[in-house]
């Protein structure tokens, strides 16, 4: 009896990600180009005219060099954690980075940076890279990729490849909340309806620049274009309870932004728009932390773990823990790096809308892979557009 294999997309895909990569040693895709805020920076802002840095101890203390990268986190963020499942054997480098450079740049980038976010004046204030801005540096790097490599081959990477956005946190938290003049002007949805348009604004200006020669039209092409977007995540207080106003603005944010997704997947035929739910895996983290093996969801790890982010953060911050495995949050706003391993693995679960190509080579690949042979020997076919597993 066979089963659709409709029902096993979220329990075959973070599978087939990880036993592609280690039979075939190929990503599963040929890049992947991160934007956003600090959630995802992993090192832009470090020579930027900005406070908010995290290029000193003990930021990166868990990380693979155990020195700090100006990743907001001890160790790795979930965007690096997506990176190997993919299959990937190197992060994505800062775009401003020394590290950006030769061979680096044929697999992705980063042009996330800190205090960013949808609203421009966010990362103004912030002195942070406006997401204008880092459009502006991807076209910059597209040109410099297609130079290395040649206009075809740079349109099947950048076409086939996964752009991944991540905003919206900071413009309430780090601007909207604290700015008398902006909360007084606007309420919380109107807020969020104008994030709505510089939201609808960034996708369209990325999926225009996505075919490099300017002469195609990237939604004609065959070639899927993957984005995805993380949507404003749940908010702690000093207890295991989160903070129910402002979490109320995020789930209203949230819906707009899926809702959004919705009409701009609709508008650009060929775009496979996903948002990313961080909020809810991170409430369960805060509320449930026992249930992930987590020991403290009521403060970070850094300092008292109440205020100690970026600057705030150092090593002479009183009261830091030694551990930050059992710890939700590693400074007063970041989640540490096992929380981030935790959202990264929820994030694949909640996988890709996969096509009926997509499903079938997800299938070839883990059937000729000898480190899942129990596929070898089971049949697919497709019957009324449902592909089966006998």
């Amino acid at each position: 009896m066979g089963f659709p294999i409709t029902t096993l997309v979220s329990i075959f895909l973070a599978v087939a990600t990880l036993v592609v990569s280690v039979a075939h040693g190929d990503p599963l895709v040929p890049m992947l180009c991160i934007f956003g805020d600090s959630v995802v920076d992993v090192g832009n802002n470090n020579n930027l005219n900005t406070l908010i840095k995290s290029n000193f101890p003990p930021y990166g203390r868990d990380f693979v060099t155990h020195k700090p990268t100006g990743r907001f986190c001890n160790g790795k963020l979930a965007t690096d954690f997506t990176a190997e499942y993919l299959g990937f054997t190197s992060y994505p480098p800062a775009y401003l980075s020394q590290d950006a450079k030769g061979k680096s740049l044929l697999t992705g980038a980063n042009f996330a940076s800190a205090g960013s976010g949808y609203y421009e004046r966010t990362a103004q204030i912030y002195r942070a890279i406006t997401l204008t801005q880092q459009v502006a540096y991807y076209k910059e790097y597209q040109d410099t990729v297609v130079k290395m490599v040649g206009k075809d081959r740079a349109n099947a990477m950048f076409s086939g490849g996964i752009h991944l956005l991540s905003a919206g946190s900071s413009d309430f938290i780090q601007n909207y909340y604290i700015n008398p003049v902006l909360n007084r002007a606007y309420s919380p949805d109107q807020f969020s309806d104008i994030l709505m348009g510089s939201f609808s604004t960034f996708v369209q200006l990325v999926t225009e620049s996505v075919w490099v020669g300017g002469e195609e039209d990237w939604s004609d092409n065959p070639t899927t274009n993957w984005m995805f977007a993380s949507n404003h995540h749940a908010i702690w207080g000093g207890s295991n309870q989160c903070v129910g106003k402002l979490n109320q603005d995020a789930i209203s944010f949230n819906n707009k932004l899926n809702t959004t997704s919705q009409v701009l997947q609709n508008k650009l035929p060929g775009l496979k728009l996903v948002v990313f739910d961080i909020y809810h895996p991170l409430l369960d983290m805060v509320i449930k932390p026992t249930d992930q093996g987590f020991f403290e969801a009521r403060k970070a790890c850094c300092g008292t773990g109440t205020i100690e982010t970026s600057l705030l953060c150092n090593a002479r911050s009183v009261g830091t823990c030694s551990n930050a495995t059992q710890y939700v949050y590693w400074d007063g706003y970041h989640p540490s790096e096992a929380a981030n391993q935790v959202i990264a693995q929820d994030l694949l679960e909640q996988g890709f809308s996969l096509s009926r190509e997509d499903c079938t080579r997800y299938l070839i690949q883990l059937k000729q892979s000898s480190s899942f042979p129990l596929l070898s020997s089971i049949n697919t076919y497709e019957i009324d557009g449902y592909f089966w597993l006998q």
